[in-house]
């Protein structure tokens, strides 16, 4: 199982902890499945930018960046070294640990 740590760009938002997670969701999955607001205009297939967030630790725990996943980072607001697609990071099967991500101010992206 996997902690996943969720923090904010966005003022006024505190950061939230999710225990418990199950193997096999991607990290989109796990904010919305919290209520935590993180855009997703492609519907969850690599085809857009929106769910774009920043992957602070726990990158070994998580699918490795592809290169169609790479090319849609490079769209994407802000883009830094540590940058990934909240609906490509699915955790590992073989895995458990901690997972760290801030999500951009969700207040300046449009998309669902």
């Amino acid at each position: 199982m996997y902690t996943v740590k969720f923090k904010f760009e966005q003022k006024g938002l505190e950061p939230v902890t999710i225990e418990n997670v199950a193997p096999g969701q991607s990290i989109l999955e796990v904010a919305l499945d919290n209520n935590i607001e993180l855009h997703h205009n492609c519907g969850m297939v690599c085809a857009c930018s929106t769910c774009h967030l920043y992957l602070e630790k726990g990158e070994d725990l998580v699918a490795e960046l592809s290169d169609k996943e790479e090319d849609f980072i490079d769209r994407a607001r802000n883009p830094k070294l540590e940058s990934r697609l909240g609906c490509q990071c699915v955790l590992n099967d073989d895995d458990s640990g901690v997972v760290e991500v801030t999500i951009p101010d969700q207040s300046v992206i449009h998309g669902d």
